[in-house]
């Protein structure tokens, strides 16, 4: 399965760029359980930000990031099969739970839940 990871990335940041990194950080902490299970993980800022850079946006506070970070993760839904939610607040997060449900695609709260988990 492709599963989309979606948890905090910018909420409760205020756009600092080292915050938002450990952000990034804490949802990439779950792309190895989940590879090592036999799927494919996806991020939608890995996808995002560097679109985020070609379209001349310098981070995801910039007017141009409003037509790229939510609608990345909405495209990357159409091709995902499930989706992580991690814990802590998350308008992009919760987005992405309430698009899947309406998909009918699983949604996992905790990587031990995503089908074959494998621990290390």
């Amino acid at each position: 399965m492709l599963i989309l990871i979606a948890g905090p990335y910018r909420s409760g940041t205020g756009d600092d760029p080292e915050l938002m990194a450990r952000n990034l950080e804490r949802l990439e902490e779950a792309a190895w359980p989940i590879f090592r299970s036999g799927h494919v993980p996806m991020i939608g800022e890995w996808v995002a930000l560097p679109v985020l850079r070609g379209a001349g946006g310098e981070s995801p506070a910039d007017p141009v990031a409003e037509g790229i970070m939510y609608p990345t993760a909405e495209r990357l839904l159409e091709k995902c099969d499930a989706v992580l939610r991690l814990p802590g607040e998350s308008t992009g997060a919760d987005q992405d739970v309430r698009i899947a449900r309406e998909r009918g695609l699983p949604v996992y709260h905790r990587v031990e839940d995503v089908p074959g988990y494998r621990a290390a």
